[in-house]
């Protein structure tokens, strides 16, 4: 069982790299909100269903998507993540690790990458540090401080000027850069059990209301069904930034484990892009692994059938420290 699973992690990352070093070759032509991706970075797991997560995203996935689920599960999981764009040669690099084994739960995320070197060549760091408090059994809450910093390197298709020429530094001309964004803001949400395996979550992410599409704010939450094999979730998301009018995203995923190691996802998004002047979006996921007590191996692929051309490639290696004798508190 676990070579096949081996074998397709290492297959699509060699494939996402090699399609990104073609896809070098020429500025993107992808819209912005898709070349960053939202301003996210995602796991396996949220890209494989379809980014449906905010309600049972736990453990490394909950500083991306909602810092309340942390303490959902009982875990102390350390990832490596990296994450491939080919149209807009779009790579980035990091991990995360998730510590929940007490009613205070913890995590700090750190990703670094480029977009689009051979057209406005960007590159950004981005920093999170989440904290949720387990109230009781069915009632979470959490908080995630996050930094991003991004500089652009190249230019627009109008060249040197005001629009697109990026941000010049007056005491270290004519080259010399400043940040395009160097921004502090934060995330909140709260995820809510009624009743065993049933999550109903709200989440809000960038509420500083930075007001701009590398950052977008916006308002989302889920309502999912959740077992050790099967999760089942539809979340949706008002974005309020990210293009000319307060869009929506609606996301559908699902997930089972087969045989208790081998985990199969599935999603589907629908991407409104309201004022764009475009038509609307659709994307769907699939991605798939090997788990086991001490660690995972696994990989996703987003491609989208109607609207812009756009294709995503996650993959991950996750450590389960709590499987080596790391003490987990009762409360």
């Amino acid at each position: 069982m676990k070579r096949p699973s081996h074998f397709l992690i290492v297959g699509l990352v060699a494939a996402a790299s090699l399609w990104c070093g073609r896809a070098r070759a020429e500025p993107s032509l992808l819209p912005t909100p898709l070349s960053y991706n939202y301003g996210e970075a995602e796991t396996p797991r949220s890209l494989g269903m379809g980014g449906a997560l905010r309600a049972h995203g736990s453990g490394t996935t909950a500083p991306l998507l909602n810092p309340a689920n942390l303490g959902l599960t009982r875990v102390y999981h350390v990832q490596a993540l990296a994450q491939f764009t080919p149209e807009a040669a779009r790579q980035v690099y990091g991990g995360a690790v998730a510590d929940s084994t007490r009613r205070f739960a913890g995590s700090v995320a750190f990703f670094g990458g480029f977009v689009d070197p051979d057209g406005i060549d960007r590159s950004f760091i981005d920093i999170r540090s989440a904290l949720s408090f387990a109230v009781s059994d069915a009632i979470h809450v959490g908080v995630t401080g996050r930094y991003l910093t991004l500089d652009q390197e190249g230019y627009g298709p109008l060249g040197n000027s005001r629009v697109s020429g990026g941000l010049l530094d007056p005491d270290a001309p004519p080259t010399g850069r400043n940040a395009l964004v160097s921004e502090l803001t934060f995330d909140a949400g709260i995820t809510v059990v009624p009743v065993e395996h049933f999550h109903i979550a709200l989440v809000g992410k960038n509420l500083t209301y930075p007001g701009n599409g590398v950052l977008p704010t916006s308002v989302g939450g889920g309502v999912g069904y959740g077992d050790r094999d099967l999760s089942l979730e539809v979340d949706a998301v008002a974005d309020f930034n990210s293009w000319p009018d307060t869009s929506a995203r609606v996301m559908v995923g699902g997930e089972y484990l087969v045989a208790d190691a081998v985990p199969l996802r599935l999603g589907y998004q629908y991407d409104m892009m309201a004022g764009s002047g475009q038509d609307s979006a659709h994307t769907i996921s699939g991605g798939a692994g090997y788990v086991d007590t001490r660690f995972a191996v696994e990989a996703s692929l987003r491609r989208s059938v109607a609207g812009p051309s756009a294709t995503t490639v996650v993959a991950g290696v996750t450590i389960f420290l709590e499987s080596f004798g790391v003490p987990i508190q009762e409360y």
